[in-house]
């Protein structure tokens, strides 16, 4: 269902418009459309990802910024309507992160971020289909889907089916064969170079 709104919204008004429900919203072709609720799993494994990644950059002093639940303004061109994502984890470019603390404006990737995860739930295409062309239409650097408990298609995460983590990374503007990481595999990240995390690990964030 659809959010009613008296005429299409630009990706900043969007920002700050509120229909007064508390639900969450993404935006397409203008219109917000309602998210639905992540369960306690992947809304734990989100946080503590995030929180991970985010100390691992101050750690290893590395030019991101970690955060979650933020909206991804997509690649739109006239006549068409703005449209954006509320991806799980974004990463920021950390000089943009402080750019945005310098305004007043909605914290948000108005601008496509160097890194995005997802977190996969039943709607599972969503993120291993339509998504995955969004972002490298948008121009994503790398793209990670953590599908902790094997929700996708055999055809992605093999069968039997097995918790997997796909990452995606960008060449040429299009994105390379995916990696694909399960049990004790060791995470190979352009953008977290030598972190020190298994397939296991990650998904052991979400118990």
């Amino acid at each position: 269902m659809y959010a009613t709104v008296r005429q299409p919204l630009t990706f900043q008004e969007f920002l700050v418009w509120d229909d007064g429900s508390g639900r969450e919203f993404e935006l397409l072709d203008g219109i917000p459309v309602p998210l639905s609720e992540p369960n306690a799993n992947h809304e734990d494994l989100i946080e503590r990802l995030c929180a991970y990644l985010e100390n691992h950059c101050q750690e290893n002093d590395l030019p991101y910024v970690s955060r979650q639940s933020k909206q991804v303004r997509l690649k739109t061109a006239p006549p068409e309507k703005e449209k954006s994502r509320k991806a799980d984890i974004v990463i920021f470019a950390r000089v943009e992160w402080q750019r945005m603390k310098t305004s007043s404006s909605s914290a948000a990737a108005y601008i496509p971020p160097p890194g995005i995860i997802e977190v996969v739930s039943n709607n599972w295409k969503d993120d291993y289909l339509t998504k995955l062309a969004e972002y490298e239409d948008l121009g994503v650097l790398e793209y990670i889907i953590v599908d902790y408990a094997a929700f996708g298609g055999i055809r992605f995460i093999g069968s039997p089916k097995q918790p997997t983590i796909t990452i995606y990374q960008l060449e040429d503007g299009e994105y390379l064969p995916p990696k694909v990481f399960r049990g004790q595999d060791r995470i190979d990240s352009r953008l977290f170079r030598n972190i020190p995390l298994t397939a296991e690990q990650i998904f052991a964030m979400s118990h």
